[in-house]
């Protein structure tokens, strides 16, 4: 962008005000263009993954989880943290050290997590896209994973702190509840979308 000088901040300090497993509340202090200053506060988060999986008959596997932040039931899509052994940086580098991690560290994440939250496994992924969700308020970036021929052929491995079932469900049912507004999880509309747009 040709404004992008005129519009950047400057960065004159930073520091973690709060950590807790998996994130980290930072705040900058900073100078705007027009020379004032102040702090800023964002939520500072390790790259994930996040896996859409269809098995061998074109069904999606989905999953029904808790979630606090919004008291209720989500249904969703397998979706976690890299991890330092998957390669290209993880959870102990920050995210700012693997924004552009391989496809084949992507890849590592996402069948761990496929098979931890759902007990399936893959025979290939394929990156659908990479986002930074939330980019107002947090230092977060999402790699998009298709998972294809996938079976239900390995042990589930769940955090202490989730709450999860695992369910198949034709895509097409996926899709018209993304239209239907009645998938409400943006990890999994922004997946169904990319994969209509690549795919179908």
């Amino acid at each position: 962008m040709d404004d992008s000088d005129d519009l950047a901040w400057e960065t004159l300090g930073s520091a973690v005000d709060y950590t807790c497993p998996g994130f980290d509340v930072r705040r900058d202090e900073v100078r705007f263009p027009d020379g004032e200053a102040d702090g800023f506060h964002y939520v500072d988060e390790p790259p994930a993954v996040v896996v859409l999986p269809l098995t061998p008959d074109g069904d999606a596997v989905v999953i029904d989880e808790w979630r606090q932040a919004v008291g209720r039931v989500n249904r969703g899509i397998p979706a976690g943290t890299m991890e330092p052994e998957d390669g290209d940086g993880g959870a102990d580098g920050g995210a700012s050290d693997a924004t552009d991690p391989s496809d084949d560290a992507i890849e590592r994440a996402a069948a761990r997590e496929l098979a931890e939250e759902t007990g399936y496994e893959a025979d290939s992924f394929e990156r659908l896209t990479t986002v930074e969700p939330t980019n107002g308020m947090a230092n977060a970036v999402h790699h998009h994973v298709l998972a294809t021929g996938c079976e239900p052929t390995a042990d589930r491995d769940l955090d202490h702190n989730e709450s999860i079932s695992v369910e198949t469900v034709p895509y097409d049912d996926l899709l018209a509840a993304v239209v239907d507004d009645e998938l409400r999880d943006g990890r999994a509309v922004t997946a169904v979308l990319w994969y209509e747009l690549l795919h179908r």
